[in-house]
């Protein structure tokens, strides 16, 4: 007899041997041809005859049918090879059997098939063709046919042999599983570990073939690797008396661990990660037929040994994207998103779990520190997917995780989380160093990529996990100055990052501790130096793409020193008025309002300190090195002071008549107003000013006193805080209505409004009445140039250049508080009294001040006495001609048309 490798050497008799296999495989699952369908109605016997029949006709084909012949010597010298027992009493394990045979036939041929192929060269002249396909390549039937005969020897030769509780039972599947679990006889021979032992490693080994290994483990790896687990993990209960009584030898249970361990390491990841994860949970209680048994939970073997096998799988390279993948596709997501995809990424519950596993540290790691070390820069990868909606699910899982391991393991999170995620900020701080091969001037830094990066993934993890823990807050707390540099930087040009850095600058600030909040916008303004800021050596730079690098700074030559200076100026400018439209957007939380209140309590500081500068003695004993230091304190004193004002200045400008959300914040506001007004008067520094500002501010209380807003005791006090400042007022202020009104005030917040006078409902009928829009315009005009008045002679004088005093006239029209709580009538107050000379003589005096706003003022301030027809300023008429013709000439444009106006007011007197 030939032998069957060599009768099958032709290419036309192997082709026909591969139909011939798969012929047989046909009969085999007759009747219907396709499948098991035409089975699954069957019951016990009718199912049992139908499998002895359908062998029977496969051996008569073999015997009788001539062109079976070569067929049959292969099929003989396969089962010939085979090493385990092929016959039995129980017909399902000899059915078995039989396909498990054909199946290395059909494994032996294709091999056959594919090693004779020889595809010769390609035609040039028709390069577009297709290439000839390998004659192993199975047809869209054929495989059908595959999968068929493979569900058949899982379901007849795996899945009745697990234990309980190991793989879902197949009386849990289909009606027809739950009839083989029935038929099967477990006591005939060959034992039933044997013949799970049998069906694994032949399923094994043909699945050593590419295209049949892809049919394999695409539909059956959970099956397979559920029966591999209990043949080389399950305890046995009592070691055999004697080796024949051992069904399975320890060599054997070897081979089962390794034969595991390499398909988990072959099959796509994700795929033994859901598998793993269905084992180690038991079979799915999904089931709803009332008939059902309650399901065995997976023995605490079984579970030890899946989680030992997962977290092998996310200690791999691209572990965590296995994890991840596996439970979400396994969720209905598929590997390209699927139809429940967008369920799956809002599923807020799967993402905890998968977290709550990334965070979990394994008992095989050596340590959390190391695990962390590995993991880590895995879970900052899954921010970084192309694809919209994977990337969706995986920033969602990232988020999550970032925040359970903080809230965790806080320490290591720091470490190996949120260090490297914000190292790019990190690397530009003033307080990095900077290598000394990176210094080259124009040498990148952070390029746009790594910026960009940065950015968005500190939104994801912050504003969007919105979870404040500590870790998180305190982490992002030293490259605060540097992102807000570089919000301003894109607040410049068009940038896609500048949302994403607003959006996180008030984030952090909604969720600091509102002191903390207040240092953090010192910071912000250049009002605390200690504050990490962008290295002085370098700068932010306009990128290619709609992002921003960070470079060193190109040296600065002698020409360009005043460019220089003017960026500078312009820079911090531009700063201040950025913080404006920052806190405009938190004005509902309140913290507006306190900066506001701060910045206003920062005036009167200010106020003091020029008093106590006025006094100093001048160091006739000290060295020209302690002059030069003492130089540069009082100049860098100076810039803080016109820092203030200016910040005051855009905070009116930019904020809303909501600035101040609760009664705490306007007794702050009041407060305030009324302790500068104290200093002016300690300091004998009052004037027009003062009166209106408290006027305006007492005229506030008397509003809330007089029911404009319901109080309640706690209000009453917070009001109380007032009572030593209105004492003040009411003793040392010269003006008899401001100190009647004070005086009124305090018995009214004494009695918690039970006694009232006339004065405080006076007091706040004017001040809530705006029924005549032009009084009011006139009265905010009047507040505005008064307060500039007093303002620069309190805060500017003798303090800086021209150049900066005329940058802080720019702002001098702005007044101090929101219009909500200026006082509508001062101008009217203003008018019932005359004007002393002593006050003429003041406003005369600052006509000629070199400080641009309180010139400025001051001509506006005598031009409007005139309109009035005030009998001083009408005696001093030319004089005060004299006065406006001088400052037309004057080179700043504030000066001249207020001279212009004071002209035009003159002649119309006249």
């Amino acid at each position: 007899m030939a032998d069957p490798r060599q009768a099958t050497g032709s290419g036309a008799l192997e082709t026909c041997c591969l139909e011939r296999i798969l012929e047989a495989l046909k009969l085999l699952l007759s009747p219907g041809g396709s499948g098991s369908s035409s089975l699954q109605i069957t019951k016990h016997d009718v199912l049992l005859a139908t499998l002895k029949s359908n062998l029977s006709a496969v051996e008569d084909k073999l015997l009788k049918d001539p062109h079976w012949k070569t067929l049959k010597l292969l099929r003989d010298e396969i089962a010939n090879k085979a090493e385990w027992p092929q016959n039995s009493v129980d017909v399902t394990w000899s059915f078995t059997s039989q396909i498990l045979l054909w199946l290395l036939c059909l494994k032996e041929t294709m091999i056959h098939l594919a090693a004779d192929f020889n595809p010769g060269k390609s035609n040039p002249r028709t390069p577009e063709a297709a290439p000839a396909l390998s004659p192993d390549t199975l047809s869209i039937s054929q495989q059908k046919t595959v999968q068929s005969v493979l569900q058949f020897v899982v379901t007849l030769g795996v899945c009745p042999y697990l234990m309980p509780g190991v793989g879902v039972p197949l009386r849990y599947r289909t009606e027809f599983g739950a009839v083989v679990q029935d038929v099967v006889c477990l006591d005939a021979a060959p034992d039933a570990t044997r013949r799970l032992y049998t069906s694994c490693r032949v399923l094994l080994n043909v699945a050593q073939h590419a295209s049949l290994g892809s049919l394999i483990f695409c539909r059956h790896f959970g099956d397979i690797a559920a029966g591999l687990c209990q043949l080389g993990f399950c305890p046995t209960k009592r070691k055999p008396l004697k080796p024949e009584e051992e069904v399975l030898t320890e060599e054997e249970r070897a081979l089962s661990r390794e034969a595991l361990r390499d398909i988990l390491n072959q099959i796509y990841q994700p795929l033994a990660v859901r598998e793993l994860l269905t084992l180690q949970g038991g079979p799915p209680q999904a089931c709803t037929d009332v008939k059902t048994q309650v399901r065995s939970q997976a023995p605490a073997w079984l579970r030890r040994l899946c989680g030992q096998l997962l977290s092998e799988r996310l200690m791999r390279p691209s572990g965590v994207q296995a994890v991840v993948r596996g439970i979400l596709e396994g969720a209905g997501a598929g590997a390209a998103g699927g139809h429940d995809a967008e369920a799956t990424a809002a599923d807020w519950k799967k993402c905890d779990l998968i977290a709550k596993i990334l965070a979990s540290c394994p008992q095989q790691s050596l340590s959390p520190e190391d695990y962390y070390r590995d993991i880590c820069p895995q879970i900052l990868d899954l921010f970084h997917f192309q694809d919209k909606l994977t990337a969706r699910q995986f920033q969602r899982v990232a988020t999550t995780t970032f925040i359970t391991m903080s809230r965790e393991r806080p320490q290591l999170a720091a470490k190996y989380l949120l260090q490297p995620m914000l190292a790019p900020l990190h690397r530009c701080l003033n307080t990095a160093e900077i290598p000394e091969s990176d210094m080259v001037p124009g040498t990148i830094l952070v390029t746009e990529e790594e910026l960009s990066r940065c950015i968005e993934d500190v939104f994801k993890v912050y504003v969007v996990g919105n979870e404040p823990s500590a870790v998180l807050v305190d982490s992002l707390l030293p490259v605060l100055g540097v992102l807000f540099s570089l919000y301003c930087f894109t607040r410049q040009s068009v940038s896609h990052i500048r949302s994403l850095c607003e959006e996180i600058l008030l984030w952090i600030l909604g969720k600091l501790e509102r002191k903390k909040a207040i240092a953090s916008l010192k910071g912000f303004a250049g009002l605390d130096k200690s504050m990490p800021s962008l290295h002085s050596l370098c700068h932010f730079r306009a990128a290619t793409q709609g992002g921003v690098m960070v470079a060193i700074k190109e040296p600065i030559c002698d020409e360009d020193e005043d460019e220089a200076l003017y960026q500078k100026v312009s820079s911090e400018q531009w700063q201040v008025e950025h913080l404006g439209d920052l806190l405009s957007l938190c004005q509902e939380c309140g913290l507006a309002g306190d900066f506001f209140i701060f910045c206003l309590k920062e005036l009167t500081h200010v106020a003091e300190e020029n008093e106590a500068e006025f006094k100093m003695k001048p160091f006739s004993s000290k060295s020209l090195l302690e002059l030069a230091q003492h130089h540069t304190l009082l100049v860098e004193g100076r810039e803080q002071k016109l820092l203030v004002l200016q910040l005051v200045a855009v905070l009116c400008e930019r904020m809303s008549e909501q600035i101040f959300t609760n009664i705490a914040q306007v007794v702050d506001f009041v407060a305030a107003t009324l302790q500068r007004a104290c200093a002016s008067l300690a300091h004998q520094a009052e004037s027009t000013v003062e009166s209106q500002t408290l006027s305006m501010s007492m005229g506030l209380v008397a509003v809330m006193l007089g029911g404009a807003v319901q109080l309640k005791s706690t209000d009453f006090a917070v009001l109380k805080q007032l009572l030593p400042l209105l004492e003040k007022v009411s003793n040392t202020y010269p003006d008899p209505v401001i100190q009647e009104l004070a005086v009124d005030l305090r018995i009214t917040i004494s009695t918690h409004g039970a006694f009232s006078t006339e004065a405080v409902s006076v007091a706040a009928q004017s001040t809530l009445n705006k029924n005549d829009p032009e009084g009011k315009t006139e009265g905010q005009r009047q507040t505005s140039h008064e307060r500039s008045t007093g303002v620069s002679r309190s805060h500017l004088e003798q303090q800086q250049s021209h150049e900066k005093s005329n940058q802080t006239g720019l702002k001098s029209n702005t007044p101090l508080i929101p219009q909500e709580v200026s006082e509508p009538n001062a101008t009217t107050n203003q008018k019932s009294r005359n004007i002393t000379t002593e006050q003429l003589q003041e406003v005369l005096l600052s006509a000629y001040d070199p400080q641009i706003p309180t010139r400025a003022a001051a001509l506006r301030t005598l031009s409007r006495w005139i309109e009035q027809r005030e009998a001083e300023a009408l005696e001093m008429q030319e004089k005060l001609l004299k006065i406006f013709l001088e400052n037309l000439e004057h080179e700043d444009t504030f000066v001249y048309l207020s001279a212009i106006q004071g002209l035009q007011n003159h002649r119309a007197a006249c």
